[in-house]
């Protein structure tokens, strides 16, 4: 079969443009809603005790360095669309080493994600499901060990197979089952803002027998509130991931930005009315004490209101979306790894192309191996958190650096700058980087307080040591590969100072 200019294989790297702006603009959303949607909100009423009622503001506040950390996405994904776009963006835009440990921090983050979104949302959604079916039996069978790293095992790799298959059957699998998500997902918000408290306290009365105390606004603590929204930052985690795809998008300086900016806006409003439904049926005093004691997720709450047949569609929901997210964030990691193998700081067989498909087969399959051991990690470490907040950590830096580099392109390289199509007037990109800057290092400042004050048993659970580490491994890698290429006589400078090939 022949193809279009624009989806021939390039010469230079193998890849094809064959990513239209709605399979660009999925592959954001579905990175960022994915399952957590169905549990963060709720859970973290232990992970930031005391934050009660103020959730949704937390959430409101947390979108705001998100928006501009898009937007500084935006702006240099509109002059340099190639693959491993976070990477690319501060190797050429700031400096080489940091663009390189700020994507690899972006890469271990995600990868460590994925294996734990494998892990830890699977089994309890399809135990919910079980539940409202009456199957007991089942339910428990699902929380063995065996069967909870496989079945998590064995939904990683398939969508890695996804992934290997290409660009056409990635967006033809990834755009219906968005559209599915979508629908499902939409009972909790229809279902959530039809009931009221008073509804949910009955139902409680009838099934458990337990009566439910007096719902009340909580106390106002800052310290609490900043920690809360540092932590729902991770909601917004994910519309990096059209950028990695720099490489495959059709008319890639038009669709990237406008990709980037569907997917925030998009994940933002539907996140928050599906957050207000929930809370506005089920007392925040009940999904706080409740959290304490089990892990809990949005279709568990609703099965007191709705019946069985459609709190199993809820769980459908959620089953879809974490479908939906692993795809899509495997593609961004393995494309992470693509372009540091492009550079030559990454072991050049990584940047091996199906001669067919056009998919960096050996990064996405290298990509699984690692998201593997997020499973296993999960599975020993017993914390869904703890990979949370290793990604948390990550993604602000990352998120810091993409806007420091806005700040430093002209100077940097004012030719790359030149091609920027984004918020073209140069005082406002400085003042957006700017505040976007202060706001994010606030953040990271925050995340990085509440890690390290957190009681856990061995300093191992604290997430910014671990974070720490990867980061001396990527410098010890850098290096390394630096040293090779220059021993071998590449004029490593010309390698930073222009785009890849096309």
């Amino acid at each position: 079969m022949q193809h279009s200019n624009e989806a021939h294989a390039s010469p230079g790297t193998g890849l094809r443009r064959e990513l239209g702006l709605v399979g660009l603009a999925a592959t954001g959303i579905c990175s960022m809603l994915g399952a957590s949607v169905y549990v963060v909100p709720f859970m973290i009423q232990r992970n930031v005790p005391g934050i009660g009622s103020w959730v949704l503001p937390a959430f409101l506040l947390a979108a705001v360095p998100a928006l501009l950390a898009a937007l500084a996405y935006a702006i240099l994904a509109s002059a340099m669309p190639r693959a491993g776009g976070s990477y690319l963006y501060a190797s050429r835009g700031l400096h080489p080493y940091l663009g390189f440990v700020a994507s690899f921090s972006q890469w271990f983050g995600l990868s460590i994600v994925i294996g734990v979104i494998s892990y830890v949302i699977v089994v309890p959604f399809l135990s919910d499901v079980a539940i409202a079916l009456g199957w007991s039996a089942t339910a428990d069978f699902l929380k063995l060990g065996v069967v909870r790293v496989g079945l998590a095992l064995g939904l990683l790799w398939l969508f890695v197979g996804v992934n290997l298959k290409g660009a056409q059957f990635y967006e033809r699998t990834l755009i219906p089952l968005m559209i599915l998500m979508f629908a499902l997902g939409g009972i909790v918000i229809v279902a959530g803002f039809s009931f009221d408290q008073a509804d949910f306290a009955a139902a409680l009365l009838e099934r458990d027998g337990q009566v439910l105390p007096d719902s009340r606004e909580s106390p106002f603590d800052l310290k609490t509130f900043l920690a809360a929204a540092a932590v729902l930052f991770a909601s917004f985690i994910g519309f990096d991931s059209i950028a990695q795809a720099g490489g495959e998008a059709k008319n890639p300086g038009r669709n990237l930005p406008l990709a980037i900016g569907l997917a925030v806006v998009t994940v933002g409003t539907y996140y928050f009315l599906f957050t207000a439904a929930v809370y506005h049926s089920v007392p925040w005093t009940y999904v706080a004490a409740e959290a304490v004691e089990r892990d809990i997720t949005a279709p568990g709450l609703f099965s007191y209101l709705l019946p069985g047949g459609w709190a199993v569609a809820i769980v459908a929901g959620a089953a879809i979306a974490l479908i939906n997210d692993l795809p899509a964030m495997l593609l961004a990691v393995s494309r992470l790894m693509f372009a540091w193998a492009e550079d030559g700081i990454f072991p050049k067989r990584i940047a091996t192309v199906h001669p067919e498909r056009g998919t960096p087969q050996t990064a996405i399959v290298l990509s699984g191996g690692m998201a593997s051991i997020g499973i296993l990690g999960s599975h020993f470490a017993g914390d869904f958190f703890l990979g949370i907040d290793i990604m948390v950590t990550s993604m602000l830096v990352n998120f810091l650096l993409m806007c420091v580099a806005v700040i430093t392109l002209p100077r940097r390289n004012p030719e790359l700058a030149r091609e920027v199509k984004v918020l073209t007037h140069r005082p406002l990109q400085r003042a957006l980087a700017w505040l976007g800057v202060l706001m994010l290092s606030t953040f990271l400042v925050i995340h990085v307080y509440k890690d390290m004050n957190a009681d856990v048993a061995a300093w191992y659970f604290h997430s910014t040591p671990v974070w720490l580490i990867v980061m001396t491994v990527a410098s010890g890698i850098y290096f390394r590969e630096l040293g090779k290429l220059k021993r071998d006589g590449v004029d490593v400078d010309a390698i930073f100072a222009r785009l890849p090939p096309e």
